[in-house]
């Protein structure tokens, strides 16, 4: 999959208002006199906008088993048998901790070649922390989401990682990320959003609040957090 940009449709819309202003006369022409404050609340409403685009999926979810209804299936079928070993792996006859939740979403690591840190949220930890802190991401690289999770007990279909993007109270984007269907284990999974790149430009740049939820098929909230991302024009800033 290509490089993504509707996360931050702001790119092309604010390079164009900011070639505008920067042709007006008497303007200065210094990027830095340009705060993130310049945004009026019409063009971050024309940008919520534009990305407000509904998808339509056509998948209805699977009757749900438990991990031993599905292991005592087609026990007479070896073939079935043993792709059912592979699938659910060695571990998935254990039986859990019954106070430990099935899903449980410990980490969202921000993935950047060019980053000077590693950018990383304990989600096991204080998630109202998180409010008052912010990732920098320098305009213009490229970068994912990763979003490391256990499943704990029994399998757990259509999982699903949503992404609400908001600029001065305004959401300018929501994204749904289909991560799918998977059995117990002891090790944690990993799932990587696609390759985005990050906007740039005066208008670009400052700070935006994102809503994060892991949920599935059944609409289990398994973890809600907000985080935010600032746009900066280098990494020290």
């Amino acid at each position: 999959m290509g490089r993504r940009r509707s996360l931050f449709a702001i790119l092309a819309q604010g390079r164009a208002t900011e070639a505008l202003i920067l042709q007006a006369p008497g303007r200065k022409q210094q990027e830095n006199d340009m705060a993130e404050d310049d945004l009026t609340p019409e063009q971050l409403a024309a940008i919520a906008a534009e990305n407000d685009v509904g998808e339509t999926v056509n998948y209805k979810p699977p009757a749900q088993k438990t991990l031993q209804e599905i292991q005592e299936l087609d026990q007479d079928d070896e073939s079935l048998r043993k792709y059912k070993e592979v699938l659910l792996g060695a571990g998935a006859a254990a039986v859990a901790d019954p106070s430990v939740p099935n899903v449980q979403v410990t980490r969202l690591t921000l993935m950047c070649e060019t980053a000077p840190n590693p950018l990383t949220l304990d989600l096991q930890g204080d998630l109202e922390a998180f409010k008052k802190q912010s990732f920098i991401l320098k305009e213009g690289v490229e970068y994912r989401i990763k979003i490391s999770f256990k499943v704990n007990k029994e399998i757990v279909s259509g999982l699903k990682y949503v992404q609400q993007t908001h600029r001065k109270g305004v959401r300018i984007d929501k994204s749904d990320y289909m991560v799918g269907s998977y059995g117990p284990r002891p090790n944690e999974y990993d799932f990587l959003t696609p390759l985005e790149e990050a906007p740039k430009g005066m208008l670009a740049r400052g700070t935006y609040n994102i809503k994060s939820k892991f949920t599935d098929d059944d609409k289990h909230d398994h973890l809600s957090w907000e985080w935010n991302l600032n746009i900066k024009k280098d990494w020290k800033d």
